[in-house]
């Protein structure tokens, strides 16, 4: 006896070395000790086998206990045992044991506290089978279940999405003489709210008038909010009240949250106001979480000042301190183009003590990607290893982007290399990301290398990759390949491109069939591949196979249609598209209007395109400039010049700027009814709104030549090459020939001096002309000059177009000595200088159009930084 007990204490002792425990609890076994000592043991025991993750000897424990001891004994010790597990992580081993036991002793059912012990360990261990198992032993063996037993299996269905069998049971209760509580209404109600059944969570609330308390009201408020229902939500926070239930900030939250969300936000800062003053209407306090509900909605609106002021007075209520308030801060100043500003609160983080994590970091890469500012992403990314925070794939993939949206896809090859060296794995976007931009970017090869590194490294892949695979092809022209791709996969699921295609490794990578199946952007790649190559009739039976396997078309797919209806003058087909489209339930779109103003135009059918313009208003649809530029080719090319620059002030008007194709559009309908002074004059407004740009100059160049102005033209290329112009849009050999033809040798020689002192590479045959008109008027010492500098030109092997100075190629649109650069066009752009102002005068007062001012260019928002 005196030994046993020794044994105790060591197994007591030795807690913190289990190997040694088990040895002496082994012996206690064996020792023929007092059978209550060694029940009150074996708990003790399990607890430091459980710890040690000793599982085989826990295993042993049992055998060793149904072995050693007689049944009556054997059994308490089995219980405590079994209670030990129930409260472990291995519920696997619980529920093993709790078989075992149940088949050892079926006649000793477990105690009801024991049962909800199992059942509240399998919950939190997300075992549904084994509460299902643990309730139907509980009924056989006659155990009563109470309330409490209920609400664990209510949780047990509903977390395992079982709505209906939850309802039923919920029904039932009273059969099996227990009655719902407040917290079984609040399981079921929050159950069915999660799955968006919240008009089925109304009806448990009103048959469980008593027993509904001020959670399940905020649940289901918080539900009819989430789900946009807010005239519901405001009916049952004004049923709350009449029982006697005050709303609390959660239920207030769920309002301002549903509000922001519905771009309500005036509306939801109305209650933020009454919740911060109105004490008197016993209104709760906003917290924490009411003002970041508010900020993030004044940000998500672009309502900046708002949102300003909102931070100052949480900072000044000392409410401005948690991680997440910075970080919805910072996503509203990147969101709005901010991103000095952002930079600014990134280091007030710091300096206030408060740690960027790693979403932070992405929210800043996220702003510098989008606005291109690529070095300064880098930056960033070595800062934040500087400051301990590692990047992770929403990094990696953030940047990769970033620079495959710049067209830079070697330096995005560079990041994903960098990204799996640092132990980042890609996930499905950033695979895709670069598969895009390879195809973007006509890198075929190595899209299909890429897919296959993608294959041997079991990337997970998805429809979105087989879109951009499908799509690849139909730009590449191998419209065939995409077509048996998609047909394929139908039958074949994802390993149909591996049949006779280079692509064949990326379906294989394919797990999930089912979620890689052709969807309608699948087939609106199609379609609108073979539409581009006039191939209609096939593009029709894709559509019709599309329907057939239930994948309904969308307003992109009909527009798809429409746009080639029209382009081929077959309006009345594109107008039967369209009633298809509607009477599918698929709104008209921007593209839609653009198509059907494209084609109308074409057939001069103006009456119906204004139709469509007052349509376009009712609907609130915003003209963009391709309708403007469409319907202003239409009245030039009608002959209404007038209607056209009246059209050309309205967008003006709205903030929208003609592009160089509007104003293109309008000094060639001028230049037709040689009207060169007034094209001229748009020439002029063109260069301020757009630029000093080559296409402008070499046009108005073209026109006037055409036109038959060659001093003019002459004036303008001078012009151009001073500002050192590629000059393969320009006629210039054309101008030098009729120069020579007109009489005006020494311009067209001035003109060809010009160009050699330039720097310019031309064509050597411009040469010709002067050359002749030299020797024809007896200038042989010049002509002969000229015909040395054309061989000299042929032996330096000068690429025509280009620009050279002392033997190096000059780059259009760079900083030179003697020609601006692209900066002082944005700068004179913005400025109005007065020289434009002066044109812009003349042209008001040609066409009799309001205020100059309209015509100004507009402020940019993004040189606010």
């Amino acid at each position: 006896m005196e030994e046993t007990r020794k044994l105790m204490q060591g197994v007591l002792k030795n807690s913190n070395n289990p190997r040694l425990a088990w040895h002496l609890f082994k012996r206690i076994l064996s020792s023929p000790s007092s059978s209550t000592q060694h029940h009150q043991l074996v708990g003790t025991m399990g607890r430091i086998l459980v710890g040690a993750n000793m599982h085989s000897e826990i295993d042993d424990l049992r055998q060793l206990i149904l072995l050693r001891q007689p049944h009556h004994i054997a059994h308490p010790c089995l219980i405590s045992l079994l209670r030990v597990l129930s409260q472990s992580p291995h519920i696997d081993k619980a529920f093993s044991h709790f078989k075992s036991l149940r088949t050892q002793f079926p006649s000793l059912p477990l105690s009801l506290p024991l049962y909800h012990l199992l059942l509240r360990s399998s919950l939190q261990q997300n075992r549904p089978d084994y509460v299902k198992s643990l309730y139907t032993d509980m009924i056989e063996a006659g155990v009563k279940p109470q309330t409490y037993t209920f609400n664990l299996l209510l949780q047990s269905l509903c977390e395992s999405r079982a709505l209906d069998h939850a309802l039923e049971l919920f029904d039932k209760m009273s059969e099996k003489g227990c009655h719902p509580n407040e917290f079984t209404v609040g399981i079921l109600v929050r159950g069915l709210c999660r799955a968006g059944r919240t008009n089925q969570a109304l009806e448990v609330l009103n048959k469980s008038h008593p027993n509904v308390n001020r959670v399940v009201y905020n649940t289901l408020v918080s539900s009819l909010c989430k789900e946009d229902m807010i005239d519901e939500a405001e009916k049952l926070v004004e049923r709350m009240r009449e029982q006697g239930l005050l709303p609390d900030v959660v239920t207030f939250n769920s309002r301002v949250s549903a509000l922001c969300r519905a771009g309500k936000v005036l509306e939801a800062s109305r209650i933020f106001r009454d919740m911060q003053m109105d004490e008197e209407l016993g209104l709760p306090r906003p917290n924490v979480i009411t003002f970041n509900l508010m900020l993030k909605g004044f940000c998500k609106q672009g309502m900046m000042k708002e949102a300003r002021s909102l931070v100052e007075t949480m900072k000044k209520a000392g409410n401005f301190v948690t991680l997440e308030s910075y970080n919805i801060w910072l996503l509203g100043l990147l969101r709005n183009g901010k991103l000095l500003e952002a930079r600014l609160v990134l280091d007030e983080m710091v300096d206030k003590g408060i740690e960027p994590n790693i979403y932070s970091y992405n929210i800043m890469m996220d702003g510098l990607c989008r606005s291109h500012m690529l070095s300064d992403a880098r930056r960033l990314m070595d800062l934040m290893v500087s400051n301990g925070v590692y990047p992770d794939t929403v990094t990696y993939s953030t940047l990769l982007h970033g620079y495959c949206s710049k067209g830079k896809v070697s330096e995005a090859k560079g990041v994903l290399h960098e990204m799996i060296r640092n132990g980042c794995q890609p996930n499905t976007y950033t695979c895709n990301t670069l598969l895009h931009s390879l195809w973007k970017e006509g890198r075929k090869l190595e899209a299909e290398e890429m897919l296959q590194k993608m294959n041997e490294k079991s990337y997970q892949l998805d429809t979105v990759t087989c879109n951009i695979v499908v799509n690849g092809l139909c730009k590449n022209g191998e419209l065939e390949k995409a077509i048996d791709i998609v047909s394929e996969m139908w039958t074949n699921g994802t390993t149909s491109l591996g049949k006779g295609n280079t692509f064949a490794g990326l379906v294989n990578s394919i797990h999930d069939v089912s979620s890689s199946l052709p969807d309608v952007i699948t087939y609106t790649t199609l379609i609108k591949g073979l539409c581009k190559v006039g191939r209609l009739e096939e593009a029709k039976k894709k559509f019709i196979e599309m329907m057939a396997k239930n994948l309904h078309p969308d307003s992109v797919t009909y527009d798809t249609f429409i746009w080639s209806f029209c382009k081929q003058g077959k309006i009345s087909s594109a107008f039967r598209v369209l009633k298809d489209m509607e009477r599918n339930g698929c709104s008209k779109t921007l593209h839609t209007y653009n198509s059907l103003i494209f084609g109308l135009g074409s057939k001069r059918q103006l009456f119906e395109i204004y139709g469509l313009m007052d349509e376009m208003r009712e609907k609130g649809i915003s003209p963009d400039i391709c309708t403007y530029n469409n319907i202003l080719s239409c009245l030039c090319e009608g002959g209404k010049t007038k209607d056209a620059t009246s059209l050309l002030h309205e967008m003006l008007n709205k903030g929208i700027s003609p592009n160089i194709s509007s104003f293109k559009i309008l000094i060639k309908a001028f230049s037709k009814s040689s009207n060169f002074k007034v094209a001229c004059e748009l020439f002029e407004v063109a260069l301020n709104i757009c630029g000093h740009k080559e296409a402008l100059y070499s046009f108005m160049f073209n026109e006037l030549l055409d036109g038959g102005q060659l001093s003019e033209a002459k004036e303008l290329f001078e012009a151009s090459l001073d500002r050192f112009l590629a000059l393969k849009n320009f006629m210039y050999k054309d101008l030098i020939d009729r120069l020579c033809r007109d009489e005006r040798l020494d311009d067209a020689n001035c003109l060809l001096h010009k160009l050699i002192d330039k720097g310019y590479g031309f064509d050597h045959s411009s040469f010709m002309p002067v050359i002749d008109g030299l020797s024809k008027r007896g200038n042989k010492q010049q002509a002969d000059e000229l015909a040395k500098r054309m061989m000299e030109f042929t032996l330096e092997d000068r690429t025509a177009d280009r620009t050279y100075q002392n033997g190096k190629r000059i780059i259009p649109g760079k900083l030179h000595k003697n020609g601006g650069s692209d900066w002082q066009d944005i700068i004179n752009r913005g400025g109005a200088s007065g020289i434009a102002l002066k044109t812009l005068k003349r042209v008001q007062k040609g066409w009799g159009q309001g205020s100059i001012s309209s015509l100004l260019p507009q402020k940019n928002d993004y040189l606010d930084y």
